[in-house]
């Protein structure tokens, strides 16, 4: 299991910049669709709670090497718990819940809640999260990430809605921490047709342009 503590997670999550979630009803297509991510290169990755069986997928893939494992749609204290005890390193939120923030930190794991405005985030932040998720998708796309880090550069901002494998880098040109790919990389046809070399091809595709990017 990853047993790195909050310092070296955050660190990580720093380096590799690129996280794959995934969400859907199917556990076993859930399986095999990440397999073909983290096949691409991914090693930050995220198994929502939505997912069926979702725990079992973060117990078995944070047993691996080198994969930082975070649980997303997390939205209780109690779901936190069960995440970090499956092997969850960051926990994610669509909403910014106190709550699972302070239970993040006492846990020892790295919180990502997820915020629609300014306020919010600077508000989150102030409260301790770690990382502020960006969410939903904002109507200016990277041009309201810029906008916020104009008079707010201070905020840690990882959007997963919005960046796909042929915008994403200019998110991080903005200035983001880093971002998530859910449907723009598992693409909801392709997973429905067990289509998982397109899914691995487009995570060789993201980790390529992203490694050029930050070299």
């Amino acid at each position: 299991m990853y047993t790195q503590d909050k310092t070296s997670v955050l660190a990580a999550i720093h380096e590799h910049r690129v996280s794959a979630i995934i969400r859907t009803a199917d556990q076993e297509l859930a399986h095999q669709a990440m397999e073909a991510a983290v096949g691409g290169g991914f090693r930050l990755i995220e198994f929502t709670l939505t997912t069926p069986g979702a725990m079992s997928l973060i117990r078995e893939f944070a047993s691996r090497d080198g994969l930082i494992v975070g649980a997303g749609t997390v939205m209780s204290a109690g779901q936190a718990r069960d995440a970090v005890a499956a092997g969850a390193r960051f926990l994610v939120s669509p909403v910014f819940d106190p709550e699972v923030v302070s239970e993040a930190s006492a846990l020892g794991v790295v919180s990502v809640p997820g915020c629609s405005t300014p306020t919010e985030m600077e508000t989150a932040h102030r409260f301790g999260a770690d990382l502020i998720k960006v969410f939903p998708e904002p109507a200016g796309g990277v041009d309201f990430i810029r906008a916020v880090r104009g008079p707010l550069p201070h905020l840690p901002l990882f959007p997963t809605a919005g960046p796909t494998p042929e915008n994403f880098l200019s998110y991080l040109d903005a200035g983001c921490v880093g971002v998530g790919f859910v449907r723009s990389l598992f693409v909801p046809e392709e997973l429905a047709g067990g289509e998982f070399t397109a899914i691995r091809r487009r995570s060789k595709f993201i980790i390529h342009h992203f490694n050029d990017w930050k070299s």
